[in-house]
């Protein structure tokens, strides 16, 4: 089976910084695209930012310019360094990525548990 673990959330106060850190593990072939979404309290879960296998990235325009995404693809791990954090930050940040098992398998979608990120003085 394939495990997606995040780690590093927690609580920060306006205009800090966090830095979330999602490993995969398992019976992994290879990794395309990973990513981290979020879902805040009464709202849909959303897109942050994502990453592809040749590295390239996408954001949110709410994090554009506070947030990096970031890869290590020998560590099959994904990172997400969030900065200049804002109330409106706070959710559940979930990570995602589409791994193949092995070579004749297609590639299928992953999740992590998630990690709550509060910001708040």
């Amino acid at each position: 089976q394939v495990q997606l673990v995040e780690s590093g959330g927690g609580l920060a106060q306006p205009g800090g910084s966090l830095r979330l850190s999602c490993a995969a593990s398992g019976r992994i072939f290879s990794i395309n695209a990973m990513g981290w979404y979020r879902q805040a309290p009464g709202k849909q879960r959303e897109l942050v930012a994502t990453v592809t296998s040749d590295g390239s990235t996408n954001y949110a325009d709410s994090v554009k310019g506070r947030f990096t995404i970031s890869k290590d693809n020998a560590k099959n791990t994904v990172y997400l360094q969030m900065t200049a954090l804002k109330p409106e930050d706070t959710a559940v940040y979930y990570c995602n990525a589409f791994i193949r098992r092995t070579i004749i398998d297609r590639f299928l979608s992953y999740w992590g548990q998630g990690t709550q990120v509060t910001v708040s003085s």
